[in-house]
């Protein structure tokens, strides 16, 4: 729903009593964290933090799109397709959302990275520069959990789109594809948002995880500062600031497009 004038916060709002306590205690927290822990450390690792950042960030990006990709037609497939399809999407996504995401990347990477190499037809191949490397076994894990979780939610936005709109695109000679491209994605997309939203975020918190495979992103950039500094608080109230941005971020961006996207006959 977009927002209006009135639905906004007025600038007497901020200066009620409970509220100007709570931002003074944030003021006194973020000076003492500030002014009474050490980060002196900090100038010393910061190229190291901004690489670590980006490579979170084209964790999330690069596996929340090609999620998101192979999420469409397992949620459209179980919707319309054949029972054959359409139990194999249903186990697909009931095996993965079952199990360990950690679970799931270990056996990628320890279980099927470990087979690669005992064959010379492989190890010989143009892939195995890849194939050697850590960071493809963690692209792929997340992106197969974020099909799963977001191959159910495409399912149930598939099935909530009114029945009456699909016939009306039919009724007017559009095509199969004309209707889905038009019509039936476009909405459905649409009541997934906020869904989607609250996945991607999960996904972001989820992209630690490839630290345990020797993928080099924020979360393992931390933990060697308090492997190097032996300082245990700093590094890690700096990293949850960190992802508290990203999400924030992520958040504020989401509810920008959904505010842009006309919800008439939502």
């Amino acid at each position: 729903m977009a927002f209006t004038p009135e639905d906004l916060p007025t600038s007497d709002s901020f200066f009620k009593p409970h509220r100007i306590v709570l931002l003074l205690l944030a003021a006194a927290l973020v000076f003492s964290i500030a002014w009474f822990m050490r980060w002196d450390w900090l100038p010393r690792y910061l190229p190291r933090l901004g690489q670590g950042i980006l490579v979170t960030l084209a964790m999330l990006v690069s596996t929340s799109i090609l999620g998101f990709l192979i999420a469409v037609p397992l949620g459209l497939v179980q919707v319309t397709g054949p029972w054959p399809l359409k139990a194999l999407a249903k186990s697909f996504c009931t095996v993965i959302r079952g199990t360990p995401l950690l679970l799931q990347l270990w056996l990628l990477y320890y279980g099927l990275g470990s087979l690669f190499p005992q064959f010379p037809a492989i190890r010989q191949s143009f892939l195995w520069p890849y194939l050697r490397e850590s960071w493809p076994y963690g692209v792929a894990a997340l992106t197969i959990s974020f099909a799963a979780y977001e191959g159910e939610v495409m399912r149930g936005a598939f099935a909530g789109v009114p029945a009456g709109e699909l016939e009306a695109g039919r009724a007017y000679g559009m095509s199969r594809w004309t209707v889905f491209r038009r019509i039936w994605l476009p909405r459905a997309i649409h009541r997934a948002l906020p869904t989607l939203n609250g996945e991607t975020v999960l996904q972001l918190k989820a992209t630690p995880l490839v630290a345990t495979i020797t993928v080099i992103d924020v979360y393992a950039v931390i933990s060697k500062v308090r492997q190097d500094t032996f300082i245990t608080y700093e590094p890690l109230l700096l990293l949850a600031l960190i992802y508290m941005c990203l999400t924030a971020i992520l958040v504020l961006a989401f509810r920008t497009l959904e505010n842009r996207i006309p919800t008439r006959g939502a």
